[in-house]
This record gives structure tokens, C-alpha cells and sequence, in this order.
């Protein structure tokens, strides 16, 4: 990776800025449609998107339903469980967003979380790193965060934050200590029947693709790192792909060639979107 590129989520001190955007019934150039059902197929009880497969990320404001996309990707906290079922009675399938490689001191769990597992700043306030090579405490936090996501009904799950070990963490975390972490989160999530996703983290592809049912990527475009998505493309599954400064005509050709899910999306990822 050129750069480090910093996960966007809906932080608290954004959410009232954006609640009357979410609220709308539109969402950029969208509208209502019939929502298609060939979304991917599935792996035993557990979901498996495909390559190609259309997507909404929204993770601030209210969430609009009408937009036209069979998959959700939604906060795991903030979205109740009628709001899934809601989604899933019209076709959809769900995604349950959540931070499992930094701390958040906004969530209701954060006291749970010793001190001395929290590292520098992500960039993100009142969000820290987290030392990843303590899994023995952080494995029944972050099981307990993913029963949350099952018990909602969530189809699948966006575990954000893997790539501590290419960022200032304040923690000697090497691409080792990452590699363990992330695939004991892939594997709490299939213990729950939740399909589970790799988030950036883009060197580790070829290592990890055997252990995550999709990727979510962003600003591959703008870096020039799309390709290095390939080994999921190749293998069937889909990428989620979002980019927030360049204009679809400069990535959306690529996007089609490789079959990117891509969006256009603003930082702050409320409702609106524009799509290839």
C-alpha cells in the first residue's frame, strides 16, 4: 500500500450533520427499484457474495431502504434488529459493520476494554489502536460484538481496523501478529454462520483470501491498487469498493473490466451514492 488509507465510519460528533440527509427517501442519482435477488450464493449456512454484486455502505443517518441494492452495509450498534428484518423481507442481504482492530470510546462495550491494550490514535477522535497480539483478552470481546451481529440477524460482517501492523499503533505489530488476528476474527465469524470480510489490509490478500468470503476495499482507484484485489475477484468473490474524491468516469471503467461492487460515496457514508 502507498499510503495508509483510513477507514471512514459514522462517528457521534458527525451524526447530527447527517441525520437529515439519511432521512431522505433519495440517495444521489438512485431510485426505488425491484431489488434483484442473485446476490451470490451460499457456503453451507453462510452467505457468499459474488463477484459483481451491487452494494449500499451507509453507516451515518437514518438508513434508507429505498435505494436500490441487495446488499446492506450498515453499523452493527446503531442498527436494530427490526431494521434488518425490514431489509431481509425486501430481499436484501445484510452486513454488519464493526471496528475490531481499534477501540472506539463511544461504543457501550468500551469500558470492557483493559487500558493497557490501547494504543496511539487511528487518526479518528476518541478512537485508539488496539494491541492485536493479545488475543487472549480481545477474542471474548470481539465474540461477544459478532453474537451481537448473529443475533440481530445480520447475513455477514464488516470487521474494520485489520491493518494495524502498517500504522503508527504504538504496539510492535508485524504482518504475523495481523495475520493471527485477522483470521481468528474470519473464524469467530463462520463459528456464528456470518459470512466475513477483509477490510483494506491489501499486502495480506494472498494469504488471507482462503480465509474471508469477500473484500471491502477503499480508494483502490485513486492509489492504484486494484489489482492486488484480484486473488477475490479471481476466486468468484465480491469486492466492495469505494472511492470518495475521483468521479466515476475516472474509475468506473476499471471497475467494470475487473468487476469492483463500486460506489462513489461522501466521507461522512450516509445515504447518498452514485454507482457504476
Amino acid at each position: 500500500m502507498k499510503q495508509p488509507v483510513l477507514s471512514r465510519r459514522a462517528l457521534p460528533w458527525l451524526l447530527a450533520g447527517v441525520l437529515a440527509a439519511g432521512c431522505a427517501s433519495g440517495a444521489g442519482d438512485d431510485k426505488a427499484r425491484p431489488v434483484r435477488s442473485g446476490d451470490g450464493a451460499s457456503s453451507g449456512s453462510r452467505w457468499q457474495p459474488a463477484a459483481g454484486t451491487p452494494w449500499q455502505w451507509q453507516l451515518s443517518g437514518r438508513i434508507d431502504t429505498s435505494v436500490d441494492a441487495p446488499v446492506f452495509d450498515v453499523d452493527g450498534f446503531t442498527t436494530s434488529k427490526s431494521t434488518v428484518a425490514g431489509l431481509h423481507g425486501q430481499g436484501r442481504r445484510v452486513i454488519c459493520y464493526l471496528s475490531v482492530g481499534a477501540w472506539e470510546e463511544f461504543r457501550p462495550d468500551a469500558g470492557k476494554f483493559p487500558r493497557e491494550l490501547l494504543g496511539r490514535s487511528n487518526g479518528w477522535k476518541g478512537e485508539r489502536w488496539l494491541d492485536i497480539r493479545r488475543t487472549e483478552v480481545l477474542e471474548p470481546l470481539l465474540a461477544r460484538r459478532l453474537d451481537m451481529c448473529r443475533d440481530k440477524g445480520f447475513d455477514a460482517v464488516e470487521p474494520d481496523n485489520v491493518d494495524g501492523y502498517r500504522n503508527d499503533s504504538g504496539f510492535p505489530l508485524t504482518a504475523e501478529h495481523q495475520l493471527r488476528f485477522n483470521r481468528m476474527v474470519a473464524r469467530l465469524a463462520r463459528e456464528r454462520g456470518l459470512a466475513v470480510g477483509l477490510k483494506n489490509d491489501l499486502d495480506q490478500i494472498p494469504e488471507l483470501v482462503g480465509d474471508f468470503d469477500f473484500a471491502v476495499n477503499e480508494q483502490c482507484a485513486q492509489y492504484q491498487e486494484c489489482e492486488e484485489l484480484l486473488p477475490f475477484l479471481r476466486a468468484g468473490k465480491a469486492v466492495f469498493h469505494a472511492e470518495y474524491e475521483l468521479p466515476t468516469e475516472q474509475f468506473c471503467a476499471q471497475s467494470r473490466r475487473l468487476r469492483l461492487s463500486s460506489l462513489l460515496k461522501k466521507y461522512e457514508l450516509g445515504a447518498w451514492r452514485r454507482t457504476c
